[in-house]
């Protein structure tokens, strides 16, 4: 399915905003941003629109656009709720989801793990979203299927970088299949505990998420 130029330009922009080329604070001018891209504003606006629903800049009234990097304790801090919220999905999800929904994650983790041999991250990631989205549906608690999917949106940016970590595509496909062999069980202990782990930003993902956003702060 070919992607939106919106959704492109916003991954784009993440990635400008990342290596420091938009400093934390600085104003996004659409004008500009229309002329690097060569698109008119509207696919700007979307994208910018997505940016702020994940918190990586601002939309002030009558401002503008303004990067905004979260610091370190912010992130960690959101990244141990999502690891939770998460953990309580799979741990329902063991018990109520269908047949059907398992065949369907393995289908999603047959995708990734094709992604995983072409070492494209990106397709991975868009892949690992349908995993997960797939799994707070199937908690059957529709209210924390939307805390997830909020949460999801928030923390994106930094969930797909952490992926561009050597060796970290492999290894989140394992946790993957760990989390279906869980479900697939019935061990809602299980599966809370892989895709806890699966979440959670330490060692080594804390540090080289923490460079990745150096060059903006500094």
């Amino acid at each position: 399915m070919e992607r939106k130029r919106a959704d492109i330009i916003a991954d784009e922009l993440e990635g400008l905003i990342f290596d420091g080329t938009f400093a934390d604070g600085e104003r996004l001018d659409e004008v500009q941003l229309s002329e690097r891209f060569s698109v008119s504003r509207t696919p700007i606006r979307e994208a910018l629109q997505r940016l702020a629903q994940s918190g990586l800049v601002e939309q002030i009234p009558r401002r503008g656009v303004f990067v905004r990097q979260p610091g370190p304790i912010e992130l960690i801090e959101m990244f141990e709720v999502m690891a939770e919220l998460e953990a309580t999905s799979a741990r329902f999800a063991a018990s109520r989801i269908s047949d059907e929904a398992l065949r369907d994650l393995n289908k999603i983790n047959a995708r990734c793990n094709a992604a995983v041999e072409a070492q494209d991250t990106d397709r991975y990631y868009r892949e690992n979203e349908r995993f997960h989205a797939l799994l707070y549906r199937h908690s059957g608690n529709r209210f924390l299927e939307q805390e997830c999917l909020r949460l999801q949106r928030r923390l994106q940016p930094f969930r797909r970088i952490q992926l561009r970590l050597r060796g970290r595509l492999k290894q989140s496909m394992g946790e993957h299949e760990q989390i279906v062999a869980a479900l697939e069980d019935g061990d809602g202990d299980m599966a809370a505990n892989v895709i806890r782990t699966h979440v959670a930003v330490q060692g080594e993902k804390f540090h080289h998420l923490m460079s990745s956003l150096k060059p903006a702060a500094e």
